[in-house]
């Protein structure tokens, strides 16, 4: 497709002044999550402003955590805190007894969005992919080189992998209310995918992905399915062949003709434009965006960035780079 659809990740965020307002009134970032009006003018607010072609849920990775009963707070400019959980025991602490429940809220937001959603565009629901919620349930907040979740993970495979199942539970029961509630693709983010070694990438990651993805399509067939692996950029082929995911998002470290070649044969491309260049902006914005479309021309193509959209990034770079990309 020429152009290729745009939307941006975290295009819902803090760069923009209207989302500033409305998260200040909601009194806190959890808050926000799980009030529906306000959860879905912000979903709705950059596609008022830029004319994306997708919104994408405006919610957060940890509500499943937050879900199954363990403590999830945020703290103003140092990011989440959770009660950490690193055995067996702490696991009988997490309950799916009240998921959609706590949940409903956001399944709400999906139903307000779809029914305000603009001409032509789509609405994208997402989760976060177990083995990266994994990593804050165990470490309780985001780490370097998290020791806690690889040392459970790659030192007793098995007792982590009861964390992994219940995690494929939940998200697939979540990615489901949000199919039915009006979303029309899902993403799942494994934003910590790349600090595994290949054999437990292959089990914490790849396969979970792919078996909620089997689940959702058993009951919704048409509904794409996008894998966002970030970081795990040579094993990203071998999954592209896997029957269930339709798209596979790339992150900014990857080389678009490298991946119109191993990639985009097996499935969609979506990415990779580097965030810190859509924040230093200059002519070096308009060229690079040029480049990533041609290079992905060959085939299907979502254009958006390598990771979320930085906070200070100015509005008219964003403003440069949607009509870069189409052209």
């Amino acid at each position: 497709m020429s152009p290729p659809p745009i939307w941006l990740m975290r295009q819902a965020g803090r760069y923009l002044p209207e989302y500033r307002a409305v998260r200040e009134v909601a009194g806190g970032f959890l808050n926000l999550c799980y009030d529906p009006e306000k959860a879905a003018d912000v979903t709705l607010q950059p596609l008022r402003r830029f004319g994306f072609d997708a919104a994408i849920l405006f919610s957060d990775i940890l509500v499943i955590p937050h879900a199954l009963g363990q403590d999830v707070t945020f703290e103003a400019g140092e990011g989440p805190r959770l009660e950490p959980i690193r055995d067996a025991d702490g696991l009988g602490k997490l309950s799916m007894d009240n998921l959609h429940q706590s949940l409903g809220p956001i399944y709400e937001t999906v139903k307000r969005v779809s029914a305000d959603l603009p001409d032509g565009a789509a609405l994208i629901g997402f989760a976060g992919a177990p083995w990266t919620v994994a990593t804050y349930i165990v470490e309780g907040s985001g780490s370097r080189d998290y020791p806690n979740a690889k040392a459970w993970a790659l030192g007793n495979p098995d007792g982590f992998q009861v964390l992994v199942d219940m995690l494929v539970n939940a998200t697939t029961e979540y990615l489901l209310r949000q199919v039915a509630a009006g979303a029309e693709a899902l993403q799942l983010f494994d934003t910590w995918a790349g600090v595994l070694p290949k054999y437990a990438f292959d089990r914490f990651s790849a396969e979970p992905i792919r078996e909620i993805a089997r689940r959702i399509k058993a009951e919704y067939p048409d509904i794409p399915i996008i894998a966002f692996p970030r970081g795990a950029n040579l094993y990203l082929p071998e999954m592209a062949k896997a029957p269930e995911i339709d798209a596979i998002g790339i992150d900014y470290a990857v080389d678009p003709v490298w991946a119109a070649r191993e990639i985009q044969p097996h499935a969609t491309v979506q990415g990779n434009f580097d965030p810190i260049l859509l924040l230093a902006g200059g002519d070096q914005l308009e060229r690079r965006a040029v480049e990533i479309v041609e290079a992905l021309s060959g085939g299907p193509h979502v254009f958006n960035l390598g990771h979320g959209i930085l906070p200070q990034t100015p509005l008219e770079h964003v403003e440069r780079l949607v009509k870069a990309v189409r052209g």
